[in-house]
């Protein structure tokens, strides 16, 4: 039982330093530690795949972020007053 308690308390510290390096895995592996040590004792188990989950995801907000932010920039710069590029007629 301490060596499981151990390794469980080791992997999750590794999987927290590592999870400043990778956004969102250090979320997802405290979620999914919990709820597979609840569920089964599987709590290792549960971490590693709450890591993966939780990158992910954040991965994909970061995405939707970018693009957001790129259709704004695009907006603005299509959105030039009409008095500025209108030429005048002869």
């Amino acid at each position: 039982m301490r060596t499981r308690l151990s390794l469980a308390v080791v992997s999750t510290a590794l999987l927290l330093a590592a999870g400043s390096a990778q956004a969102g895995c250090g979320k997802g592996a405290l979620a999914g530690g919990v709820i597979g040590h609840v569920a089964g004792k599987h709590g290792v188990a549960g971490a590693a795949i709450g890591c993966a989950v939780g990158h992910h995801a954040e991965k994909k907000k970061q995405k939707q972020k970018q693009q957001a932010a790129a259709a704004a920039a695009a907006a603005q710069n299509n959105a030039a007053p009409a008095s500025e590029g209108a030429k005048p007629r002869k």
